[in-house]
């Protein structure tokens, strides 16, 4: 007590010790996906990552003092463990070249833009490009999922993505991820290749009942979905490509499309549309896009294809561009 009212005299400020909560306020690391589903069993979740959910959602939207207190020294931990794998230096770039996936949550496994998706993100890992996800089902999954599978075949890949989808979803019009065998194929996947290359989810508790994909080696879990968003897209100086996707991915795209427009990043990156059907076709994202860049730096950076080797191709050959 008398060294920390000398400290309080002396300009500190002392941090309280929280009680009654399943999360470390004060952590020094982002996650893994062992960490988060510490406790978790088929036929009975107890995860850790189920747990720190159901604590959150009881007060998620007017949570008192001490937990909206605790929560944003939780991601403010998240922010500085970030900012040391990803190694900034001081004109704000990334020694991890970092490529982000935007898409639909929904996209089932083995779809058409589920593979593509998967085949990009493991082609950039090989290029030495780091992946990053919003780290939860569908497109987000598949970009790990390919970023894992980098240092084994296109075969492979194709053989660990028949495993995942063979998932006997009796109902349809469910989400995959609330299948029996979700997590488990998941985790047989790792078993049978277990010499996975890294990459980075950063998934969020605002959106809890959907569950982390499994195949990013880091996982930085937010509480505030606005801040997570705007770190998935801040970081991914080296491009973002965005595979079909409905609400969320809109967001994501026309917020890109902000922070290039303004430089707000300190660098120009590349936006590559892989899907013409959903970017030109069924809605005019592109052409929009397109427009709003006209006579900016960045029109230069917007790429349109359904390929996954012409998106990471477009990459290389885009550097992002330093705003003067």
């Amino acid at each position: 007590r008398e060294q920390a009212i000398y400290l309080i005299e002396n300009g500190a400020f002392i941090y309280p010790k929280f009680e009654a909560i399943p999360y470390n306020p004060y952590r020094v690391s982002l996650y893994t996906w062992q960490e988060l589903m510490e406790g978790y069993q088929p036929e009975d979740d107890q995860s850790i990552d189920l747990k720190i959910y159901n604590h959150f959602k009881q007060n998620k939207y007017t949570p008192p003092v001490a937990e909206a207190l605790a929560q944003r020294l939780h991601d403010l931990a998240i922010d500085d463990s970030l900012r040391k794998i990803l190694e900034y230096d001081k004109n704000g770039m990334t020694k991890k070249k970092v490529v982000g996936f935007m898409g639909g949550h929904s996209t089932a496994r083995n779809s058409k833009f589920y593979n593509e998706t998967a085949k990009a993100a493991k082609l950039a890992t090989e290029k030495g490009y780091f992946v990053v996800s919003g780290g939860g089902p569908g497109i987000m999954e598949a970009a790990n999922l390919g970023a894992y599978m980098a240092n084994y075949s296109d075969e492979d890949l194709m053989k660990a993505i028949d495993i995942l989808a063979d998932l006997d979803l009796e109902d349809e019009n469910k989400p995959e991820y609330l299948a029996e065998k979700y997590m488990s194929n998941a985790q047989n996947v790792l078993e049978i290749y277990p010499n996975g290359s890294e990459s980075l989810a950063i998934p969020t508790w605002f959106y809890g009942h959907e569950p982390s994909n499994l195949f990013a080696t880091y996982i930085a879990k937010y509480f505030s979905n606005s801040i997570r968003e705007d770190m998935l897209l801040t970081i991914s100086l080296f491009g973002l490509i965005y595979a079909p996707g409905s609400a969320g991915t809109t967001q994501e795209i026309f917020q890109e499309a902000t922070q290039n427009h303004y430089g707000t990043s300190g660098y120009y990156s590349p936006m590559i549309f892989l899907s013409k059907k959903r970017y030109v076709e069924d809605t005019s994202i592109y052409s929009v896009v397109h427009q709003l860049a006209a006579g900016r730096k960045y029109k230069d950076l917007l790429y349109l294809t359904n390929r996954a080797d012409l998106a990471i191709n477009f990459i290389e050959n885009n550097p992002p561009i330093k705003v003067n």
